[in-house]
């Protein structure tokens, strides 16, 4: 546009007021991209094409527990190579504050996650030791655990027969680290055997919460999930075969709603956002009503004061929205990464950024459509006179 030199010098006519403006419109967008990103994460689809790894749950609810004899059936699924077992056990160290990310998993649920090293020997002593618990390198360094302490952890769901009431007692023989920074969130889990669960479970024995199924051709694993959830078709145990994302998205749904929490705090964010850059706008058109009379006795015509005027408004917020959402692009695959896929989140998807252009247009136009309506309809006599 030809005239973009003095939209741009009227948008920073007021340095401090543009720059506080757009800190504001970077904040809101920023907010919106990462909010957003997290959305999408937890509402992904549930297609399994290329997944190494399925998570099989009940397809009631992920509290429902399935029988542990469909391990050995999953087992005899063309494709399949590996089948692990796992219960969440829910523990607690010393403390009701420290919550302890504790599984009871079968021996083969390490060999499903390469990404998590431990040397042989502690590996061979896990095997070994019926009480036998191995914990992440954080968890251990949290806590100042060491190999072959003893640590007695109180259940907030199971209780025990060997003790007689919550307190599980485990012997440290083993710690784990991650490969890579991808990883890094699961040095926060402690794990011990299955087996020494399901016999001591006052609640009773013979019931799995998950099955992670390793799937010998990822881009057959469509094909092996189909085949997993007919074994259990039309029982009152249906499974339902999915990628560690949607089950780690399907755990996150039972506890809150991610779309309506999204919605709610980004329809705030915007509303606010809209009063503050329509004042900005208001107030810049208002300071400059001479400025703009001279420009139609020269020859502007109304409609060119009243186009530059909403140029002006729009590019205000795609100047603070593009900064906010690269930021976003920034962060969000570092918060992936540090939450060792825990938050599957790994940058910014086409959609957001699609979603947030047209925000940017949307409120640009909306906040810029009265200050450029006044200005098209200014009348030059009764703007220089002051009127």
């Amino acid at each position: 546009m030809k005239y973009l030199h003095l939209i741009w010098a009227a948008l920073f006519r007021r340095k401090a007021r543009t720059m506080l403006t757009l800190v504001s419109i970077i904040a809101a967008f920023l907010l919106f991209g990462l909010l957003d990103s997290v959305r999408v994460a937890f509402t992904a689809g549930d297609s399994v094409d290329g997944a190494g790894r399925l998570i099989v749950n009940s397809r009631m609810s992920m509290q429902q527990p399935l029988p542990e004899s469909l391990g050995a059936r999953f087992s005899a699924v063309p494709g399949v190579t590996k089948v692990a077992t796992a219960n969440w056990f829910g523990g607690v160290y010393q403390d009701p504050k420290n919550q302890v990310i504790s599984f009871a998993v079968s021996p083969e649920y390490l060999d499903l996650y390469p990404e998590l090293v431990m040397p042989a020997d502690q590996r061979t002593a896990w095997d070994q030791t019926r009480t036998g618990a191995i914990v992440g390198a954080a968890l251990a360094r949290k806590y100042g655990w060491k190999i072959g302490d003893k640590i007695p952890l109180q259940s907030t769901i199971f209780p025990s027969k060997a003790s007689g009431g919550n307190t599980w007692t485990f012997d440290i023989t083993g710690i784990f680290h991650a490969k890579d920074d991808s990883s890094a969130g699961r040095e926060q889990m402690l794990m011990f055997h299955w087996k020494y669960f399901d016999e001591n479970n006052a609640f009773g024995a013979g019931t799995v919460h998950w099955y992670v199924v390793k799937v010998a051709d990822p881009g057959h694993a469509d094909t092996v999930a189909k085949s997993i959830d007919a074994i259990s078709v039309n029982s009152d145990h249906e499974t339902k075969a999915q990628t560690e994302q949607a089950f780690q998205a399907s755990f996150i749904k039972q506890l809150v709603n991610i779309g309506l929490i999204v919605m709610s705090i980004m329809g705030a964010v915007f509303f606010t956002l809209l009063l503050l850059t329509g004042n900005t706008m208001m107030q810049a058109v208002r300071e400059r009503t001479s400025e703009l009379a001279v420009l139609k006795t020269i020859g502007f015509s109304s409609r060119s004061v009243q186009v530059m005027v909403l140029t002006e408004s729009v590019l205000l917020l795609l100047l603070g929205g593009v900064i906010g959402l690269a930021l976003v692009s920034v962060i969000v695959p570092v918060i992936g990464a540090q939450s060792g896929g825990m938050i599957p989140v790994h940058g910014v998807s086409a959609n957001t950024w699609l979603i947030g252009f047209v925000l940017m247009l949307v409120i640009g136009v909306v906040v810029g459509w009265i200050p450029a309506w006044r200005a098209m309809r200014l009348n030059i006599v009764d703007a220089l006179s002051g009127r």
